[in-house]
């Protein structure tokens, strides 16, 4: 690509004048590019694609009829702005005022006050910056996590500083370790349980540190729910209905993971009515809201929400497949308390016979697993060496679900593999 006087008008905060000249390839692209490269040097050998991270179904059939019974509606046409009341109602009851969220959360949430519609989380977590960041200010953020805020931030001057989570601290950041000046300068404190990429739950015990944490240093929190429903046992935890959460914070939850809406763009942000009110006024001037046949068929899901139940029992058996074969190959795996996500760490080597293959980081690993075995996983090297296995690989029934994790076992079992 010739290079005119464009090339000098681009914003700093995406790269200024070297805006598309680095050579640098993003991760979930060499992803793409190995995937493709090994379908075409070994086309006979299936390939599982363990690093998706969408649920690998469809919508359930009734939510797909509500959506083309909705779309039929004239009512339906025109804007929908900061969401219609069909999906406020509805999320109001999901957030438990009906009785089953009520039975599991104890929030009691004001349609009018509380919750606003979004096109998703990533627009939220794109919009809501708009809202507290200044130049200087500081977001605390956790790492390896989804950095939409961040970058949002970083475009209006915000510092990201990153709360690396391990495996010593149960995958939760450690608000202790934050210096002081970070402290002082902090306006938002980003999280995310179940987690991705790393699967861990929080707490009860830990949403308290956060809520004390964020009254200590005037700041607030926004927790990103998109997992929030998808656990394998017990009820589902909000942020919210910590003692304290509503001063202080918002919750997001959206459609695509909870009910396999992927690509609807529909969900909500609920909590605190300042921080609702402050993300609605940036939203008026950024987005004009979903069709109304979406959102109304979303509020059927938040009416029906035995859906993600389902959703949930078979993650939660093909985990109960994946975690004993990765650990009788050496893995050290443990079933997450929910999610999709199995976050393993990467090992140092791989030996079969006389030949021993060492990996530098999850990287690494995870190029060979795709090249060498057609078994597509995603790496996270930001606070070690990982490897995210996905239970939302494709498959055709239960035995097929067998099908596929035996024939991973059996692809990788030939290998001794170092830790």
């Amino acid at each position: 690509m010739s290079q005119t006087y464009i090339q000098n008008l681009f914003a700093e905060r995406i790269g200024g004048n070297r805006y598309g000249l680095d050579t640098a390839i993003y991760k979930f692209e060499k992803i793409k590019r190995a995937k493709r490269a090994a379908q075409e040097a070994h086309p006979e050998v299936e390939l599982f694609d363990l690093g998706v991270g969408e649920p690998d179904e469809m919508a359930f059939p009734e939510v797909i009829d509500t959506l083309l019974s909705e779309a039929k509606k004239p009512e339906n046409r025109g804007y929908a702005d900061n969401g219609g009341p069909r999906l406020k109602e509805a999320a109001a009851a999901y957030m438990c005022l009906a009785a089953y969220m009520e039975k599991v959360c104890g929030v009691e949430l004001d349609a009018a006050k509380h919750i606003l519609h979004s096109i998703g989380s990533k627009a939220a977590l794109s919009i809501l910056p708009a809202a507290f960041i200044n130049p200087g200010d500081v977001v605390l953020m956790t790492t390896p996590g989804y950095p939409v805020f961040g970058t949002h931030a970083k475009y209006y001057g915000g510092i990201v500083y990153n709360l690396p989570l391990t495996e010593a601290n149960n995958y939760l950041p450690d608000l202790k370790s934050i210096p002081e000046p970070m402290r002082k300068q902090a306006k938002v404190l980003v999280i995310n349980y179940p987690n991705n990429p790393t699967g861990a739950s929080a707490t009860p015990a830990f949403f308290e540190e956060v809520v004390a944490f964020a009254k200590e240093n005037n700041l607030i929190v926004i927790h990103d729910a998109a997992y929030t429903a998808l656990v394998f046992a017990g009820k589902p935890m909000s942020f919210l209905s910590t003692p304290g959460a509503m001063d202080i914070g918002i919750e997001l939850h959206s459609t695509s993971k909870t009910f396999n809406m992927t690509g609807w763009r529909c969900g909500f942000v609920a909590g605190n009515e300042l921080i609702v009110k402050a993300y609605g006024d940036v939203k008026d001037n950024t987005d004009s809201g979903q069709f109304m046949g979406i959102q109304n068929a979303s509020a059927y899901c938040f009416d029906h929400p035995e859906i993600t139940e389902k959703i949930a029992s078979k993650y939660s058996r093909r985990m109960d497949l994946l975690v004993p074969v990765l650990r009788k190959l050496g893995f050290p795996a443990s079933k997450p308390g929910g999610s999709f996500f199995l976050y393993v760490k990467a090992p140092v080597s791989a030996t079969k016979g006389n030949e021993t293959i060492s990996f530098k980081s999850g990287e690494e690993f995870s190029q060979w697993l795709i090249r060498d075995h057609s078994i597509s996983t995603v790496p996270w090297d930001d606070a070690g060496s990982f490897v995210r296995f996905s239970v939302t690989f494709q498959t055709k029934s239960v035995e097929d679900e067998k099908r596929v994790v035996a024939a991973l076992e059996e692809r990788l079992s030939k290998y001794t593999f170092a830790f």
